[in-house]
Parts: C-alpha cells; sequence; structure tokens
C-alpha cells in the first residue's frame, strides 16, 4: 500500500511507527511543517518526508489525516483536486463529520473516520471506524490496516465521541489505574522499578483473560476471590471508596466536555 500520514504530530508519528513495524505499506510519505523531527524515518527506505502535502497525496493511495482540527479544512481544500477512485481518505480529526468532509470533497470520495490510540505505535491500539455512504465499500481494507496495529471496530459515527472517551481518553485513565498499583506495591515494600514492572504486567493479563476466555469480568474475579480472603477484602474496600463509581463518573464527565467542545 501506497500510505500517506498528513501531519505526523504525536498521534501521526503512533501511526506511522505502527505501519512500518507491521511492514503495512509498501511506500510511505510523511509531511510535516518542520522536518527536522522525523528526518530518522528516512532510514526506514520506503519513507520520504516532505513539507508538502500535495507531494505526499499525488504519491499515495491511503491517506490518513492526524492533523489539527483548525488546519483540516485548509488542507482538504488544497488537495481536493488531486483525489482520484483509487483515493481513501482517513481522518482522525476528533469532531470533524463526514458530513464536513463531503462539504468539501463531495459525496463520491472514499471518507473513513478512524479513532486510534497513542498504544498504535507498540500494535495495541483499540481503533474505531465509520465510513459514509462510499466508504463503506473501503472499511474492510481500513480494518485491515488499523488490525495490523492492534484491533478495530465499525461503529455509527453517532458513537465516535463516546469510543474517543472510552479509546483515547481511556489510555490515560488506565494508565492513572496502574500507576495507583504501583504507589501501592511500592508502600508494600517493592521498589519503584518493580512495583512498576507487576503493575503493567497484571494490567495486560488481565486483559489478555478476557480477550482469550471471552469472560466477563465478574467471572474472572469470581476465580480469585475466596470467602473470607484478602481479595474480596480489597475490593470492598475499593468500592466503598468509590472505585467503580467515581471511574464512571470520570467516563461520563469526558463525554460532557467532547460534546461542549464539538458544540462551540
Amino acid at each position: 500500500m501506497k500510505v500517506a500520514i498528513i501531519g505526523a504530530g504525536n498521534l501521526g508519528l503512533s501511526i506511522a511507527k505502527g505501519i512500518l513495524h507491521s511492514g503495512g505499506a509498501t511506500t510511505m510519505y510523511m509531511t510535516r511543517r518542520h522536518l527536522d523531527s522525523i528526518r530518522p524515518f528516512e532510514e526506514y527506505g520506503n519513507v520520504r518526508i516532505t513539507s508538502d502535502n500535495r507531494e505526499a497525496v499525488a504519491a499515495s493511495d491511503i491517506l490518513i489525516f492526524a492533523v489539527q482540527p483548525g488546519h483540516f479544512e485548509e488542507i482538504l481544500e488544497s488537495v481536493k483536486d488531486l483525489l482520484h477512485e483509487n483515493h481513501v481518505v482517513i481522518s482522525t480529526i476528533t469532531g470533524f463529520r463526514i458530513t464536513r468532509m463531503e462539504s468539501i470533497l463531495g459525496t463520491d470520495c472514499h471518507i473513513i473516520r478512524a479513532m486510534p490510540n497513542t498504544a498504535i505505535s507498540v500494535g495495541r491500539s483499540m481503533t474505531c471506524l465509520c465510513a459514509n455512504e462510499k466508504g463503506q465499500k473501503r472499511l474492510e481494507l481500513a480494518g485491515a490496516i488499523f488490525n495490523r496495529m492492534g484491533h478495530s471496530m465499525v461503529i455509527p459515527e453517532s458513537q465516535m465521541q463516546a469510543a474517543t472517551v472510552i479509546c483515547a481518553s481511556g489510555i490515560a485513565f488506565w494508565m492513572r489505574l496502574i500507576r495507583a498499583t504501583t504507589q501501592g506495591a511500592i508502600q508494600l515494600g517493592f521498589d519503584a522499578r518493580e512495583a512498576q514492572e507487576l503493575a503493567m504486567h497484571t494490567c495486560r493479563g488481565a486483559a489478555e483473560l478476557l480477550i482469550s476466555s471471552g469472560s466477563h469480568p465478574e467471572e474472572e474475579i469470581d476465580r480469585v476471590t475466596t470467602p473470607m480472603g484478602c481479595t474480596i477484602e480489597g475490593l470492598n474496600e475499593m468500592e466503598h471508596q468509590g472505585l467503580s463509581s467515581s471511574l464512571i463518573r470520570g467516563i461520563v464527565s469526558s463525554f460532557d466536555k467532547i460534546s461542549q467542545i464539538r458544540k462551540a
């Protein structure tokens, strides 16, 4: 595949790393206004860096846009005359709806919205996808791209804001839980490095258990809780202190905020 990453900022770089590490591109163009920070990517051999978005679009088929929302419309306007039937436009821009893209590019363009998270750089992203009517024909292709870097799910566009909170903001939520577990382990006597290692791999194992088994979390909890045991004692104390309710309230608060941003 001939891929262009338009806007090689933090997310764009994560996507580029994920695609390159999985061997998912025959050629890749990466664009950025200032190129010094992305010059090391030229060492891959099949990567070209440029500040010319039109050059990247003309030489590629899969166009992944990861630019600032305020610049996206201008960039689409500047390259729309180059688009042809083989182009697939994939936007990672939060809140930029498909109808708005269609108002610039037209409805006869394969348009897909993708919401990955930063774990894409290590091949573990949860990416949500939706598309316009024309783009439905390329959803399988988009899924194949993002499945090389984790897991993808096709959802209605109306759920993209909620998915942004659960999956993109969710990385930060899980990081905070891992940090808290690390702090608890330090208090129990482990040094900081050991504590973080224990927390990270235990979190990873919990997720892998659910993915592999298809179980509900409570089923796996039941496997490690015994009557009057230490696990149920700890879980109950956490719930008394509002673990689940505070996490849910935080998720809803993030969703309320992203909804306000969209209305602004």
